[in-house]
């Protein structure tokens, strides 16, 4: 087997968090519900410009898909950057992830890392995959097969599909940890379910020509009896 670890395409989180009381930002939600972005982007952005960083962060949101205002990628960066330096997890990954393609901001890997460790370190799951794949890759960090694997373990653990995928490839290969096809065939079986389609194709070739039945029995039991960790408060 050799896959080769990519970075799927990222879709920067695209929807307001869930209100949880009455009040201006909840207000803003209802109306981002219901597809009424004029009034949204009219009761966030004065939250916004007092420094809520919720309300930064959903701004940065309308900026990069568009609805109620021009799509602008270099205004997104500019609240996202805001809320991120008030260590909103979710405002550094996508900040990060701006870095990381060059949208709305110069492509800077190192820069990218930054964003996404810091988000990482709260338990962001998508920041904890985008770090795990600049250390497979070597991208703004030294390349660290067993860095990447830590990485990927702890977004695998919370249910990041494509995070399991990986993790499975790295098990599968010997990257990081000794090769393993239980713990593998593990990963793909979670990651599959949820719907990855490259880890159902891998799942089949696996199970057909490099494990025992007794190898896919125990995968299979560690798969049924999984429970994914719990994710942090995004508000």
């Amino acid at each position: 087997m050799n896959l080769k670890l990519m970075v799927a395409a990222v879709v920067l989180a695209s929807v307001f968090a869930a209100p949880v009381a009455a009040g201006p930002f909840e207000d803003a939600v209802d109306a981002n519900a219901r597809g009424d972005y004029a009034k949204a982007l009219r009761l966030i952005r004065p939250l916004a410009n007092d420094g809520d960083a919720a309300a930064q962060f959903n701004l940065g949101l309308m900026y990069v898909a568009g609805p109620g205002v021009q799509q602008d990628r270099a205004a997104a960066a500019v609240w996202f950057r805001k809320a991120a330096e008030q260590g909103y997890a979710l405002a550094q990954s996508n900040l990060g992830t701006l870095y990381l393609y060059g949208q709305g901001v110069a492509q800077d890997d190192t820069e990218a890392v930054t964003w996404f460790r810091k988000a990482a370190d709260q338990g962001d799951a998508v920041a904890e995959f985008m770090l795990g794949n600049q250390y497979a890759n070597g991208k703004g960090v030294p390349q660290d097969d067993s860095g990447a694997v830590i990485w990927f373990q702890r977004a695998a653990e919370q249910g990041h599909a494509v995070a399991m995928l990986h993790l499975g490839v790295m098990y599968a290969e010997g990257r990081g940890v000794p090769q393993d096809y239980v713990p593998a065939h593990m990963w793909f079986s979670l990651s599959a379910a949820q719907g990855e389609k490259k880890a159902s194709k891998t799942l089949i070739e696996l199970a057909e020509r490099r494990m025992t039945p007794a190898q896919i029995t125990e995968a299979q039991k560690l798969a049924r009896d999984w429970k994914p960790a719990s994710q942090p408060s995004s508000r």
